[in-house]
């Protein structure tokens, strides 16, 4: 009857070290997982050291044959005279560009109520293609600027696109769909975009025809079609007037 008794036990106690052994294998591989995520989005989206601070974030184009392409934008602030230092690999996305940084500053500067007399900034851009559209990464370099000088840390889920004015006035672009395919693929959850520029319109072409005898009559009409880029892409958007309310996507919940 001991015995007996004493097999059943080991039974017992061998089912729950196998059921122990299968959570185990279940579980770890997640955790390591998650940690190793969090550590690379960390990493990735913000670097502080004890003289500067280097945020990133995605500036969304479209390359020469159409398609939406994401750019690397890297901002770091550190201390200094003031002075904007920038290094961008494609020139074709150069000759727009640098007037945006320029306003950028300036937005910053309106922004913070300061000048920016005491900090150098370095602009480091990255793109794999030809891309076109400089002028519409001007409300994400503000987004950075600001960034990185008041060292806060950017929502990587967020992404904008949009032209900028020296009073932080987010103006139209083109391209929005194909910027918003780019923004999705990249793991972007919700784009920013101009004012009245989450719906567009595109004209289709429609063709009736009717029989008479045997005779056919066909007229083509052109109707309006209303396209909104949130259903049409499958990403949320938001539209945004200025640099003050896009930033609220940007700096809340992170």
């Amino acid at each position: 009857m001991k015995r007996k008794k004493e097999k059943r036990n080991y039974a017992i106690l061998a089912i729950l070290i196998i059921f122990l052994n299968i959570a185990i294998i279940s579980i770890v591989p997640f955790i390591f997982k998650q940690e190793k995520k969090v550590e690379t989005f960390k990493v990735y989206y913000k670097n502080v050291t004890s003289n500067a601070t280097k945020v990133f974030i995605p500036l969304l184009a479209v390359d020469e044959n159409g398609n939406g392409k994401i750019v690397k934008l890297y901002v770091e602030a550190k201390k200094g005279r003031g002075n904007i230092l920038v290094n961008i690999e494609n020139i074709f996305f150069w000759i727009d560009t640098q007037e945006s940084i320029r306003t950028a500053k300036e937005v910053a500067e309106k922004i913070l109520n300061r000048k920016i007399n005491d900090t150098d900034l370095i602009y480091e851009i990255e793109s794999e293609a030809k891309v076109v559209g400089g002028p519409s990464a001007g409300a994400a370099i503000a987004i950075a600027t600001i960034a990185a000088i008041t060292n806060k840390t950017l929502n990587p889920y967020v992404a904008i696109t949009g032209t900028i004015d020296e009073n932080g006035n987010i103006g139209e672009v083109g391209g929005i769909i194909e910027k918003a395919k780019a923004a999705k693929e990249f793991g972007i959850k919700i784009l920013l975009v101009p004012k009245g520029q989450s719906i567009y319109y595109i004209t289709e072409q429609k063709k009736e025809c009717k029989k008479f005898e045997y005779l056919e009559y066909c007229i083509i009409r052109n109707e309006l079609k209303k396209v909104e880029v949130e259903k049409e892409v499958g990403i949320k958007v938001y539209e945004v007037k200025d640099i003050r309310e896009a930033m609220k996507y940007f700096f809340e919940n992170v």
